[in-house]
């Protein structure tokens, strides 16, 4: 996966947008204004950071070599992952995992918000 497949299969999913709110390099992305895909453009080789169930977060990183804890975010919840490392079809259920893992966290109200998208 490169940086533009990253960026169109998070931009396809609901109420998802792009941002740079730290600096122009940081590319952000959010559902309903909450973070979960956070990606350097900057970085050689290209590595973005996906919140993950501290758990299973353990896991991947003991069992694949391109997963290491967060870069700059809280290495309980985050994992920075190398996409050049990982099959497209792990990237995509980290990202997925990433996105629900958030959602579940919305308020019902924000919930409501998302599904009448």
């Amino acid at each position: 996966m490169n940086i533009e497949e990253f960026r169109d299969y998070c931009l396809a999913k609901k109420g998802v947008t792009e941002t740079f709110p730290f600096d122009e390099v940081t590319l952000v992305f959010k559902v309903m204004g909450k973070m979960f895909a956070l990606c350097g453009l900057d970085h050689v080789p290209l590595r973005i950071n996906l919140k993950c169930d501290p758990e299973w977060a353990i896991d991947l990183r003991e069992e694949q070599d391109g997963i290491i804890e967060g870069w700059h975010m809280s290495k309980k919840h985050w994992n920075t992952v190398y996409l050049d490392q990982l099959s497209p079809k792990l990237l995509t259920e980290l990202i997925d995992h990433s996105y629900d893992l958030v959602v579940s966290k919305f308020t019902k109200k924000l919930k409501a918000e998302l599904d009448a998208l």
